[in-house]
């Protein structure tokens, strides 16, 4: 039998175009610990998983992110904090799934640096 030598993920990696506005955005306003930085990348904690922020070493890493999707315990309240602090969302808190007793409630929204991100919430019903 083959073992999977993948344990967990270790680290995200967000391409960034001006580290210090984006530490400020993933630190001040999403509210994430920033553990250190440099003069070209900044590690945050997210409950254990470390998100990398980094200036692209070459153009071909220039482009947007994958979407992270951050699970929070309560949309609306998370969705009406950051509206109040100016985070640009791409869309209001809406049902993507619906399975037997559970939602899955998501809302996308824009970092300073053009990434697409989403926050992610599942409700018993």
């Amino acid at each position: 039998m083959e073992m999977n030598r993948i344990q967990s993920v270790g680290q995200i990696g967000i391409p960034v175009k001006e580290l210090d506005r984006a530490i400020h955005f993933y630190k001040e306003k999403l509210g994430l610990s920033l553990l250190f930085n440099t003069d070209s990348m900044a590690f945050f904690d997210c409950n254990g998983l470390r998100l990398l922020l980094t200036l692209p070493e070459k153009d071909e890493f220039i482009f947007s992110s994958s979407i992270i999707y951050f699970q929070v315990e309560n949309l609306t309240m998370t969705y009406e904090d950051l509206v109040n602090k100016n985070v640009t969302f791409i869309n209001e808190p809406h049902v993507v799934a619906k399975m037997e007793q559970t939602e899955t409630w998501m809302v996308f929204f824009k970092d300073t640096e053009d990434n697409t991100h989403a926050f992610m919430s599942e409700v018993q019903v």
